[in-house]
């Protein structure tokens, strides 16, 4: 597959062991992947490779000044063909948290439950073929 067809993910995490395994996750979906340490980062990231960029992974508690969920909703307004997919293992979601095209996936998580979440919500046009043939 030649390189401009892979889609990016960017992952927003601030733990580096979380952030590298949730990276090694999505690699061997098939996603490039951009690193953000906090949401202000992920936005200009974004402000300028939205394009290309078809996933959102996001952690809740981070520094900066937006946490995972107003992240969310900011990609979701500005970004609306960005799928996104929030993470935590200590902050569950209330109503009006997320958007509605958000989903949840609690941590800890591991390669298959990413992979099989991922196959549940991104439309086919927007899987990376190693991700297809993970299930």
């Amino acid at each position: 597959m030649p390189l401009s067809t892979i889609p990016y993910a960017i992952v927003v995490e601030d733990d580096p062991i979380i952030m590298m395994e949730t990276v090694l996750i999505l690699e061997d979906a098939g996603f490039r992947v951009y690193e953000s340490f906090d949401g202000d980062e992920a936005i200009v990231h974004l402000a300028t490779h939205w394009e290309s960029t078809v996933l959102l992974f996001s952690d809740v508690d981070m520094p900066g000044t937006i946490d995972g969920f107003a992240l969310a909703r900011h990609v979701a307004e500005h970004w609306p063909l960005i799928e996104i997919v929030i993470a935590s293992g200590h902050t569950l979601p209330a109503d009006g948290d997320m958007p509605k095209k958000a989903t949840f996936i609690t941590k800890p998580f591991n390669q298959r439950m990413v992979h099989e979440h991922l196959n549940k919500i991104l439309p086919d046009d927007k899987k990376p073929e190693p991700l297809k043939k993970a299930v």
